[in-house]
């Protein structure tokens, strides 16, 4: 099985072989050459305020740390003790003062030093401030905590640049969380991205969603790690309000969903070659307007939401009826899908490209 070849011309563009969306080999591919040489969502920065905040997470099947420390400055590590694996923490939570191998009982500061290894003093050579936990890269953006396992991944600004300014002068970092919504589907990880990326089906999927939204004057633009859907907003006054709808997608899971006065952020895990999560997380302005609209924003969304989730599992069995060949994409509506496709060829040729 080869990579297909990254296709340049938007108007000879065709959707992703099938073949990509099926198996268990083909997701560990993903999981190296795609989650672990990215920047992961893994957190708000409401959960990591104080010393010794902590918030637990896998990227790429790696278990994750993050942890603000007494000097304030926040970190993320490998979740993995340096005796034995074990694990340092086994939630989120708030104000610990170390961090405690939940194993045998090895310790380190919130900075990641280790300050004490039990019953460890007949080893050779064993010195515990020789022994430091390796530190993974983290941001903090807009309220939001991001990490990237591999060096090489791109810097952040180069991933997530632009957008503050766009939407100016909506302010990100000035809402609050309210809550979480999770997803389970029957459908690979990235038939829902796919779905997402495209307005195409916007008058046959969401009929709800057709009415404030203007179809005619949608828009996609595309850049080097994210593209945006937008549109002006239109018969929303109690949902919305009036102005504008942004609607980011950050390679390779991330999504903001912004409307006056509402960020919606969505993450997209594979649960297994053909089941995925989709956690929606709720921000809202604090102001009189914004605050009054939450129960039909949070019941509007649940709606189209569902309409996505029966689509979106159509089209799985559709993948895997065998009588599929990769279609034809609609140029003036499917730019952001093959953007999304050719980002995942590029991956998929530069991580050995191949499941076994």
């Amino acid at each position: 099985m080869h990579a297909d070849t990254k296709i340049t011309d938007l108007t000879l563009a065709r959707a992703l072989d099938p073949k990509y969306y099926f198996g268990e080999p083909m997701l560990a591919m993903e999981q190296r050459a795609v989650f672990a040489r990215s920047w992961q969502l893994v957190a708000q920065q409401d959960q990591l305020t104080g010393p010794g905040d902590h918030v637990v997470e896998h990227i790429g099947g790696v278990p994750v740390l993050i942890v603000r420390g007494q000097d304030g400055v926040l970190r993320a590590f490998p979740n993995v003790c340096r005796h034995r694996a074990g694990p340092l923490a086994l939630c989120n939570g708030k104000g610990a003062r170390s961090l405690h191998c939940k194993y045998h009982g090895w310790t380190y500061t919130l900075e990641g030093q280790l300050r004490s290894a039990p019953e460890m003093q007949d080893a050779c050579d064993f010195r515990v401030e020789d022994i430091r936990l390796p530190t993974l890269r983290v941001h903090e953006w807009q309220g939001l905590v991001f990490v990237a396992l591999d060096e090489n991944t791109p810097a952040f600004d180069e991933v997530y640049g632009g957008i503050a300014e766009r939407i100016a002068p909506i302010d990100l970092s000035a809402m609050r969380y309210l809550r979480r919504d999770s997803y389970d589907l029957d459908c690979n990880w990235k038939v829902y991205i796919d779905n997402f990326l495209e307005g195409y089906h916007l008058p046959h999927v969401h009929p709800g969603l057709s009415r404030v939204l203007d179809y005619r004057a949608y828009d996609t633009e595309l850049f080097p790690w994210h593209s945006l859907q937008s549109s002006p907003l239109r018969n929303s006054a109690e949902i919305y309000g009036d102005g504008q709808a942004f609607y980011y997608f950050v390679y390779p899971n991330v999504m903001l969903n912004i409307m006056p006065g509402r960020l919606q952020t969505n993450r997209i895990l594979p649960l297994g070659p053909g089941r995925c999560r989709v956690e929606f997380d709720y921000y809202y302005a604090q102001d009189e307007a914004a605050q009054k609209r939450i129960a039909a924003d949070q019941t509007f969304s649940d709606e189209v939401q569902q309409e996505d989730i029966d689509i979106c599992e159509a089209v799985q069995k559709g993948l895997a009826s065998g009588y599929y060949q990769p279609g034809r994409l609609c140029p003036k509506r499917e730019g952001g899908v093959w953007h999304f496709h050719n980002l995942l060829r590029t991956a998929y040729a530069q991580g050995a490209g191949e499941p076994a």
